[in-house]
């Protein structure tokens, strides 16, 4: 058997039984662009960890569709994982004699520097969003709960309890490739923990109430038809205001990481944060987030310091 046989096997048999449209989509991507043209013609009795080695090495030096340059850690493991399940199913239906998967080495992730804005240029670019259009207020509501832009254009206001001042999440939108097209995609979040209530600031709750008001749309953050906007739209809309106020272009996702920051510099505890955030984990938000704790270490030595010569007078 052929390896691009047994990568549509374990994606139409098996895999697309479990998983979401999205997640489909993108492994079928992955298989189309780049195991097949690489290992598609490959044996299955001929395989070997040296051959898949290699692989993942070229991916890594030369893996980039576009210009031929590296590919980064993410995606490579991305392809990586479509290849380890897809023979691990092989192993399972004794088309390979041994579990080839074991023998698989990706570098060390080294974790890449999060980009945030220091608190004058948050605050310029609150001032600025709750000043202007409607819309924009998506944008300070991201800084004040640390939502993900898909769960912010996925919310309707059903999803804000303005008596109790909380925010649910429980959906998530997202663009997928299909058929050569963009498609805005509305799905549930990708893990349980995403799924989670988020208290509002109530001075951020006046403002929103004023929007609902004048709102025609079931959506918080909509079109002129009242209906669900793009991300491409909003992070242009996004890219857009940071230009006008010539603050440094930093992602969209930097909102969440601003939002982080913020909240341990404030105080706020780990375990609070990390379900805000929605991550599976605490260690998740400590690793993430550690640099941000400096100062407030800083804070809690000086006090452990001043206790100390206290004692000693």
């Amino acid at each position: 058997m052929k390896l691009k046989d047994l990568f549509n096997i374990w994606l139409n048999k098996y895999a697309k039984l479990t998983i979401k449209l999205r997640t489909f989509i993108t492994y079928q991507n992955i298989i189309e662009k780049h195991l097949v043209p690489i290992l598609g013609e490959q044996d299955l009795e001929t395989l070997n960890s040296s051959i898949i080695q290699e692989f993942i090495l070229l991916k890594l030096e030369k893996g980039n569709l576009n210009n031929g340059k590296s590919l980064s850690y993410n995606s490579v493991n991305s392809i990586v994982s479509v290849l380890k399940q897809s023979l691990k199913l092989a192993y399972e239906l004794e088309l390979l004699p041994k579990d080839l998967t074991n023998k698989i080495k990706l570098p060390k992730l080294t974790e890449k520097k999060i980009e945030i804005f220091n608190s004058s240029e948050q605050q310029r670019l609150e001032n600025y969003c709750l000043r202007k259009k409607a819309n924009y207020i998506g944008i300070v509501l991201c800084l004040y709960t640390g939502i993900r832009i898909g769960e912010l254009l996925a919310l309707t206001w059903d999803d804000l309890n303005f008596e109790q001042k909380l925010l649910s999440i429980n959906k998530n939108v997202c663009t997928i490739k299909l058929n050569n097209k963009h498609i805005t995609h509305l799905d549930k979040p990708k893990t349980k923990s995403s799924i989670r209530i988020i208290p509002i600031p109530k001075q951020l709750i006046m403002y929103l109430k004023r929007i609902k008001k004048k709102s025609n749309s079931k959506y918080i953050i909509t079109t002129r038809n009242n209906k669900m906007v793009s991300i491409r739209s909003y992070q242009r809309t996004y890219a857009q205001i940071l230009t006008r106020l010539n603050l440094p272009y930093h992602n969209y996702h930097s909102l969440r990481h601003s939002f982080a920051t913020r909240a341990l510099e404030m105080g706020m505890d780990v375990r609070s944060l990390s379900e805000i955030l929605g991550h599976k984990n605490v260690a998740i938000t400590l690793n993430r987030y550690s640099h941000s704790l400096l100062e407030h270490k800083i804070e809690m030595m000086n006090k452990l310091g001043k206790e100390l010569f206290q004692g000693s007078k």
